[in-house]
């Protein structure tokens, strides 16, 4: 993934309502695992990590 896809993805995960499988779809099917491994946040389930403000 690109940097700006990754933005994009970080971005994407702070709502509430977009799930990591729907994300993985959107960038042309990469696996959630793609995901994972480039948006760091969401693993150990820190997924609020994404939507908490500074």
């Amino acid at each position: 993934m690109t940097p700006e896809q990754v933005r994009h993805a970080r971005d994407l995960l702070s709502r509430p309502d977009n799930s990591v499988a729907s994300i993985a779809r959107l960038f042309g099917g990469v696996s959630r695992s793609t995901l994972y491994k480039h948006v760091p946040e969401l693993s150990g389930g820190r997924r609020a990590e994404l939507t908490e403000s500074p």
